[in-house]
């Protein structure tokens, strides 16, 4: 796993988290908690569920599945 915090890297998944923090107001931290309790496995999934639930976009929770699924956390 890698430890990561802001400033986010300007390409791949990590290139979208200021703007799912500032429009959905939590840190990358909490929704990979949101992503870690909510008992799915599956990549897309996970995307369903933060889309119906939480209602996020389609980029958006795409790339909070797939830099979390890769290993990767946010600092809290």
């Amino acid at each position: 796993m890698t430890d990561q915090s802001p400033p986010w890297p300007k390409k791949g998944p990590a290139s979208y988290f200021p703007s799912i923090e500032a429009k959905y107001g939590r840190s990358i931290a909490e929704w990979q908690k949101i992503i870690a309790d909510c008992g799915i496995e599956k990549h897309m999934a996970i995307v369903n569920y933060l889309k119906s639930e939480h209602e996020l976009g389609h980029g958006h929770a795409n790339a909070l599945v797939h830099w979390t699924l890769a290993g990767n956390t946010a600092a809290p």
